[in-house]
């Protein structure tokens, strides 16, 4: 999750949430693997009907990921990001051609939403939201929170809400998955992907920042003037 770009109380701008998902060349990385396993399957096996149509649908995506890593070494940019997704994408490549089935080239992506609610679940029920965690690691102050009600409040239902984004995925993906819906399952997962995430980016910035922003504002006000 892309916090560390805007700080609590400080309300978000479209620049604040595209570094967040990464900048342009973030969205491209992310985006553009995923849409030509769409593309490329959708030609090669429903219009073409080409025998190898599974190893040009994974390996495509495994191709674009090495340009977009050459070209971060070209432009002396960061390059754990692009090694990340050589790794998940050639891992799921290999997995589908090993199972000899498109969708289980889906399957890194599900156990990782999977994880993620279970994570958020659990810190919810032991009443140290995960958001509120995060939160306090960029303020500096890991627990303050806590001690504060409107801020555990808030920080709370942040934490409900990206459950909710994890719980939304797997409940579209999952059946789509069992159906075996391979065209259905590249859309839902473009289409609950990054745009979804940049929305719930925001909402909960402007959430968060609100109370912080108001907690900044009571303390300012009951400081002794001078």
């Amino acid at each position: 999750m892309g916090f560390a770009t805007v700080k609590p109380g400080q309300m978000p701008s479209g620049a604040d949430l595209l570094a967040a998902v990464g900048g342009i060349r973030g969205l491209i990385e992310s985006i553009l693997p995923g849409l030509a396993f769409l593309v490329v399957y959708s030609v090669t096996f429903i219009v073409l009907k080409t025998p190898d149509y599974l190893l040009w649908s994974v390996g495509i995506p495994v191709v674009l990921c090495v340009v977009f890593l050459l070209a971060r070494l070209i432009a002396r940019q960061p390059i754990r990001s692009a090694i990340t997704g050589i790794v998940l994408t050639a891992f799921t490549a290999v997995l589908s051609l090993v199972t000899g089935r498109a969708q289980d080239s889906f399957i890194p992506g599900i156990l990782i939403n999977s994880a993620w609610l279970l994570g958020l679940l659990i810190s919810l029920a032991v009443r140290w939201p995960a958001i509120g965690l995060v939160v306090g690691a960029l303020s500096g102050d890991l627990t303050g929170w806590r001690h504060d009600k409107p801020k555990r409040r808030v920080l709370t239902i942040a934490t409900w809400m990206w459950a909710g984004l994890f719980a939304i995925r797997l409940a579209v993906e999952l059946p789509l998955y069992f159906l075996g819906l391979t065209t259905s399952l590249a859309v839902a997962k473009l289409v609950l992907g990054i745009p979804l995430y940049a929305v719930l980016l925001w909402a909960t910035w402007l959430l968060i920042g609100s109370v912080f922003a108001a907690s900044g504002t009571t303390e300012s006000d009951d400081a002794p003037r001078a």
